[in-house]
């Protein structure tokens, strides 16, 4: 029986969701999901599909959703739901609702000097998520994140204080995976436009995370 995954897109349209919402479902179609994608937080409240949803990609930023939705979505991944996103339509999505947060593991606050090449390091590379995978360079937005300490952290990178002098040396989770409740959670801080899929690195590291989170207990 195919896995079945509702990706859900909208929010901010600097992040081009509606193009990114068609990379990942291409990435799952290819990898035999049945895939549903909306532009609307409203399949959240519906209860008999979210029991059914094996994966839950949001792809949204700076939005906000209703508390019936937030809990039909946090509701279905405590039961074993998995979700996996990448960069601000995951880590930056509903800025008020701080158990939304909690799921993820972390919240967007900053991204100093904007877009500019950074490294990105390979911290877990036993991990079937990095298997295969050495450190990289990204053109993009090198996300500065409040994360949660219980997180197992797959790559990083190292602020060096160019674009603000008081965090030169700070190490930043950039991939991580968790679980909340009986479900997994993955997430990716790279992917700030569609076409940085095309980086080989980052839309490796965005599928097989969508993979292993798809892969929990329901």
């Amino acid at each position: 029986m195919n896995k079945k995954a509702l990706i859900t897109w909208g929010g901010w349209d600097g992040h081009e969701p509606g193009q990114c919402a068609k990379v990942a479902e291409k990435m799952l179609l290819d990898e035999g999901f049945e895939v549903m994608t909306e532009n609307s937080l409203e399949p959240f409240t519906d209860k008999g599909l979210m029991e059914s949803i094996d994966l839950v990609v949001p792809v949204w930023t700076m939005a906000e959703m209703s508390a019936d939705e937030s809990a039909g979505l946090l509701n279905a991944v405590m039961n074993g739901a998995g979700v996996a996103g990448w960069h601000g339509g995951m880590g930056d999505s509903f800025r008020n609702n701080t158990a939304y947060q909690w799921m993820v593991g972390g919240q967007w606050v900053a991204h100093p000097g904007n877009i500019f090449e950074y490294t990105v390091n390979v911290t877990r590379s036993d991990d079937p998520v990095m298997e295969g995978l050495d450190d990289f360079k990204v053109i993009s937005e090198q996300y500065y994140m409040h994360t949660d300490p219980g997180n197992e952290v797959l790559a990083t990178t190292t602020f060096t204080g160019e674009h603000a002098k008081w965090i030169a040396g700070t190490v930043m989770p950039v991939v991580w995976k968790r679980h909340y409740g009986k479900g997994r959670v993955f997430y990716s801080s790279l992917g700030h436009v569609a076409a940085e899929f095309d980086i080989p690195e980052t839309r490796l590291i965005m599928k097989r995370g969508m993979l292993w989170a798809a892969a929990g207990e329901r």
